[in-house]
């Protein structure tokens, strides 16, 4: 499955070249031209990492960046932001809210060389290789669950539905939040129609069910066990 990245800056002919690089590199590219337009794009999209201007019209990537964290569905999504900056001090402030700074002009073969780094370091388990709890094993290159060594019959949707469980362990999601990762932001799917395919994937857990919980009033949580 190939990778998304969302590029936000106001220069085209940046956004441009910024696309042509990354889609020889063998990603897919959201793109916008200010942090408004950026933020409705993320109401219906999930991508990997975001490419963040610091210098736009309106608000600054700072801001924007800001606005990302305190989002439940992107709040931990990498942010690489773009600067003509060299104060220190500013981006000492913006590695606050960012994982790291490309100073321009930078040359393609740099940011795709940074971006692969900063998706291997935030990359959770389950997403390119297989996690493992409470026996449960999950593995996303073969879109096959196991429960000790015995497969699991799981349909595409539950599939994923157990994969967004398993890679944010503990994290409590709403119905709507599933809806949007699992089912897609695009496709009206009413909230119930989670709570039949909960009802299936602890039916195909068996004896490990309780590993998903519900959380009264909000959703559902996977919740691994505490290791001895």
């Amino acid at each position: 499955m190939n990778r998304t990245v969302l590029i936000v800056d106001d220069e085209t002919a940046i956004r441009e070249m910024i696309v042509l690089a990354l889609e020889m590199a063998g990603y897919e590219t959201l793109e916008a031209a200010d942090g408004i337009q950026a933020m409705r794009i993320l109401q219906t999209q999930q991508p990997d990492l975001v490419l963040l201007d610091w210098m736009m019209p309106g608000a600054s990537g700072l801001e924007v960046a800001r606005k990302i964290r305190k989002d439940d569905n992107h709040k931990d999504v990498p942010i690489i932001m773009l600067t003509a900056k060299e104060d220190e001090d500013a981006k000492i402030t913006g590695l606050s809210v960012v994982d790291d700074f490309i100073t321009k002009p930078f040359s393609p073969r740099e940011l795709v060389a940074r971006l692969k780094a900063i998706l291997r370091r935030t990359t959770p388990k389950g997403i390119e290789e297989a996690v493992e709890f409470g026996g449960v094993r999950l593995d996303p290159i073969s879109q096959r669950a196991f429960i000790d060594t015995h497969e699991i019959n799981l349909s595409p949707l539950e599939f994923r539905l157990l994969q967004t469980f398993m890679t944010h362990p503990n994290r409590a999601f709403s119905r709507t939040q599933l809806l949007d990762r699992v089912w897609g932001g695009d496709v009206y799917v009413e909230d119930r129609t989670v709570d039949v395919h909960i009802r299936r994937l602890r039916k195909a857990l068996g004896e490990q069910e309780t590993l998903i919980e519900t959380v009264r009033g909000t959703g559902y949580r996977f919740n691994p066990p505490t290791p001895a």
